[in-house]
């Protein structure tokens, strides 16, 4: 099987131009994936995990990888704001873009896989969904998510780094958050936790044990808090495996297994 690509922009606001890198498989797609890349909220862009976007277009899953705004230009929720745009913008554009895909999900790695989180639980909240007519009532809803060692909890997290005297995810978390309290509220496994989250779709994760950048004992909690709340959640610890391994070890056993329970994830949903 073989794909396509092109960039498309999808919003221009306040001056600036947001692109998202479309992967088309060789045969029609059942099923989109909206990728949100990571970088700790104020790094890399839509090309950053494009060894995942090939694999998922190579196993017949169509991609749109998007930029968006960052810190420390653009602090929370701006980042938010733009993921649930970019949901409804692919949703209203289907026909444009020639996709007839039966599920649209996210896949968000670190930092944006909190914000692929943030945005796939709270679908309506008006904090994120900021009007345009060309959209109209078009839903932010997903079908499924899949996050890879994603920061699930950023105000545990924020304190972790700040014990370990990790002083650049500190200043990451300085950049892009106005407080802890903020922290809090945009904070994932809280808002399960308090029943703040409107929607949980199905949700992958991958996770590495030797993390250093994210305790891979919290995505795992957040795994069975999301189970307890109702939500189903596969939860994948590679052993040994550290943070970003999939593109960090990329061609080993470790790295090929976990794009393979990515692709597998979304086309058993289609079934």
């Amino acid at each position: 099987m073989s794909h396509t690509f092109e960039d498309i922009p999808y919003r221009t606001i306040d001056g600036e131009t947001l692109l998202g890198r479309l992967y088309r498989p060789a045969t029609p797609a059942a099923a989109l994936v909206i990728e949100v890349h990571g970088g700790a909220w104020s790094q890399n862009d839509r090309l950053t995990n494009v060894l995942m976007h090939e694999h998922l277009a190579e196993h017949g899953i169509a991609v749109f990888a998007i930029d968006f705004r960052m810190a420390p230009k653009h602090r929370y929720p701006v980042a938010v704001r733009d993921i649930n745009y970019a949901i409804r913008w692919v949703r209203s554009n289907l026909a444009r873009l020639a996709l007839t895909p039966r599920l649209v999900g996210a896949l968000g790695t670190s930092s944006g896989g909190h914000l692929a989180t943030l945005a796939a639980i709270r679908p309506d909240d008006p904090l994120f969904v900021e009007a345009d007519p060309a959209l109209g009532n078009t839903s932010a809803h997903l079908d499924f998510l899949i996050a890879c060692w994603p920061i699930l909890d950023p105000l545990a997290r924020y304190h972790m780094a700040r014990t370990r005297g990790l002083q650049n995810l500190v200043n990451n978390h300085h950049a892009f958050w106005p407080d802890e309290a903020t922290m809090a509220e945009g904070n994932p496994h809280l808002n399960v936790d308090a029943g703040r989250a409107t929607a949980m779709p199905p949700m992958l994760i991958i996770q590495g044990t030797e993390d250093e950048n994210v305790e891979h004992e919290r995505t795992h909690a957040f795994a069975n808090l999301y189970r307890h709340h109702g939500g189903k959640v596969e939860y994948h610890a590679f052993l040994g495996q550290p943070h970003a391994f999939v593109a960090r070890h990329a061609g080993t056993e470790p790295a090929d297994e976990a794009l393979l329970k990515m692709s597998d994830f979304v086309l058993h949903h289609l079934n």
